[in-house]
């Protein structure tokens, strides 16, 4: 049985039983390898846009005896993919800006998908507010700590919803911390939100000692985002 990470099993954990996978920039294929070892999945498309990746995954594939269940497939996003071809999408270990690349470009297959799995490296809060001003549901999310890095992951269901009534405060600590982190009282938010709020007032205290316009924007943009990460402290001893 191939040994995954904390990250990858938390990821594994979210598909749904009896999927059709597509892992999107599968690397060495652990997540597809793992998931039908465990008899969770029926088949994957292990897809990558570069071929030294894909011989890696190949390797291992093969090295299980799996070569019959997990296709491989060079490609940018899910342009390999026919429509209706997988159920369930996998996107993650990759910079938020390029994740939302393969989600515009990629629109008319995922639509088509249930679920998509999601685990942007950076720019998280791009990545959420896209995906709630293009009617996704995020239903499930988690955060994982792991060799002292930070890991927020999401499940979403693939089905247009109008956005809820928060405020625009609200929203911005939403698109930054998690709806259903906040909710469910996350502990390894809260010690996430107490890590960035320190690394804040860290910044904002070297901030002030220096001058002009540079600096000045500089604190603002840190003062908005200390001020977010204050208010999902609040929200985690009350309910969103």
């Amino acid at each position: 049985m191939v040994k995954l990470s904390k990250r990858l099993e938390h990821l594994s954990d979210m598909v749904k039983e009896g999927a059709i996978l597509a892992d999107v920039g599968t690397d060495h294929g652990y997540i597809p390898i793992y998931l039908l070892q465990s008899k969770k999945i029926r088949h994957a498309f292990a897809l990558d846009i570069r071929k030294g990746p894909l011989l890696r995954a190949k390797e291992h594939i093969e090295a299980f005896g799996l070569g019959d269940y997990i296709t491989l497939r060079l490609s940018d996003g899910v342009q390999s993919l026919e429509r209706g071809e997988a159920d369930s999408i996998l996107i993650a270990g990759m910079g938020g800006k390029v994740m939302l690349h393969i989600l515009e470009e990629g629109e008319a297959v995922i639509r088509l998908a249930d679920e998509l799995i999601l685990q942007p490296q950076s720019e998280i809060c791009r990545v959420r507010e896209y995906l709630y001003k293009k009617g996704y549901v995020i239903d499930r999310e988690d955060i994982v700590f792991e060799e002292g890095k930070y890991y927020p992951m999401m499940h979403v269901a693939v089905q247009k919803k109008e956005k809820a009534a928060y405020s625009e405060k609200e929203w911005q600590i939403i698109y930054r911390y998690g709806e259903k982190l906040l909710k469910d009282k996350n502990e390894v938010l809260y010690q996430y939100l107490h890590h960035i709020k320190h690394q804040y007032e860290t910044i904002l205290a070297g901030l002030i000692q220096q001058n002009g316009e540079a600096a000045r924007l500089r604190r603002t943009e840190i003062e908005k985002e200390l001020s977010c990460a204050e208010g999902a402290l609040e929200y985690q001893k009350e309910d969103l």
